[in-house]
């Protein structure tokens, strides 16, 4: 889960100079600093703030979607727009960052210093890499290389670039992702930027997730003003922090046979980590995985015994689902007793009758919750501090932890009306 210091150094680099940057002109601060200190600075599942931008390509978008592409990603506060026309460039406002692509070796007209914000040259070579370092030294914040990535030659050209440049954009020829892992890597400890073009938003949202950090920003050619906002939403797609609560255990009840689901993902939880159920849709416990070890099995990982198939379990954007709806390919939040979350997939869900026994507690302020479990001394919950106590051994007056929610709900979402559940 965690990343390593060096990418934390970075971050935090990245943030002193934003914010420090008050000379440079409003489209090299404006919508770069607000996307990236603003919607885009996310706590991530370590408690550090993971930084992501977007830049759109307008090179390829076809002349009568362009307007609606451009005035989708003022709307949509992306960072930045990406054209080898400058005329293009300048047509646009002050709060876009403007990325001007260029050939090796080109003449620029004396405007383009003014207009665009980033200058990026193709670079193939060593050579070419070596020349625009030169070339880019009396403004370097301000210039970056355009690799196309197509052989060891010009992956380990990408690499050294961004280890080197402010801006680094690659593009892969071939769909593997391994070439970026490296690039990744190469780049962790480097204060620059490292961008990569993503086909369409199906590979951006994987590009997000390559070693559990992806590339710093993603850039990509729209097919229209609903690919701006979909790019919008891979972005946002980091889970906040949770508030989690103490509950004191009120009673317990054994119920007799029913069906108890099993959910098996596709992640190895870590020891203070669970997921959050609930009979009430706004009251939970936090159920940990079976990370734990037991005398009598080998330990599983990457499954939570999670209770009644009644249940709720809390997924990510404060949505719920039943456990009965869980598949493979659903998604669940996974939980940590100091309340950082991520996004997990499903990549199972086994119902099985078994005897079940109900846990009453109360929140600090009063609230109640209930969690209808398997009835057996196995199964566990957590308590503050992340203590691993099983649900057989619970007693009136034992502490769990747990997370209240304030909204009611419809099929999973939440919604502001008069709703008793007990």
């Amino acid at each position: 889960m965690a990343d390593g210091g060096g990418r934390k150094a970075r971050t935090v680099y990245l943030i002193e100079r934003l914010t420090s940057r008050t000379n440079e002109p409003v489209g090299a601060r404006g919508a770069l600093g607000e996307c990236w200190l603003g919607k885009q600075a996310t706590l991530s599942a370590v408690g550090m703030i993971s930084l992501k931008f977007a830049w759109v390509d307008l090179r390829s978008i076809a002349a009568e979607q362009r307007e609606a592409v451009v005035d989708a990603a003022i709307h949509a506060r992306l960072a930045g727009v990406l054209d080898d026309r400058l005329d293009t460039l300048a047509t646009l406002p002050p709060t876009v960052q403007k990325i001007l692509l260029t050939e090796p070796g080109a003449m620029l007209p004396p405007e383009a210093a003014d207009v665009a914000d980033v200058l990026l040259s193709r670079v193939a070579t060593t050579a070419e890499l070596d020349k625009l370092r030169l070339t880019a030294a009396e403004r370097a914040d301000r210039t970056g290389a355009f690799v196309e990535v197509i052989d060891d030659a010009t992956l380990q050209v990408a690499c050294a670039a961004a280890q080197a440049l402010e801006y680094t954009v690659v593009r892969f020829r071939d769909p593997t992702k391994i070439p970026l892992e490296i690039v990744i890597a190469a780049a962790d400890k480097s204060p620059g930027r490292l961008v990569c073009e993503a086909a369409d938003l199906q590979e951006a949202g994987i590009i997000v997730d390559v070693l559990e950090k992806g590339s710093d920003g993603l850039l990509l050619a729209p097919r229209d003003a609903n690919d701006v906002f979909g790019l919008t939403a891979k972005l946002g797609s980091t889970t906040p922090d949770l508030a989690l609560t103490t509950l004191t255990v009120q009673s317990i009840e054994h119920n007799g046979l029913g069906d108890r689901v099993c959910v098996d993902t596709c992640t190895h939880f870590e020891k203070d980590e669970g997921i959050l159920v609930g009979s009430y849709a706004h009251g939970f416990v936090l159920c940990v995985s079976e990370t734990h070890p037991l005398p009598y099995m080998p330990t599983r990982p990457f499954r939570v015994n999670a209770g009644a198939l009644h249940s709720y379990v809390l997924g990510a954007d404060n949505r719920t689902n039943y456990l009965s709806e869980l598949k493979a390919g659903s998604t669940v939040l996974g939980v940590a007793a100091d309340g950082r979350t991520r996004r997990i997939v499903v990549g199972r869900v086994k119902l099985e009758s078994r005897p079940l026994l109900t846990v009453r507690a109360t929140s600090e302020d009063g609230v109640d919750v209930s969690l209808t479990l398997q009835d057996d001394w196995h199964v566990r919950v957590l308590g503050p501090g992340a203590a691993v106590l099983n649900c057989t051994e619970l007693k009136p007056g034992d502490k769990l932890l747990g997370y209240v929610a304030t909204d009611k709900r419809h099929v999973g979402w939440p919604v502001g009306e008069f709703c008793i559940e007990k």
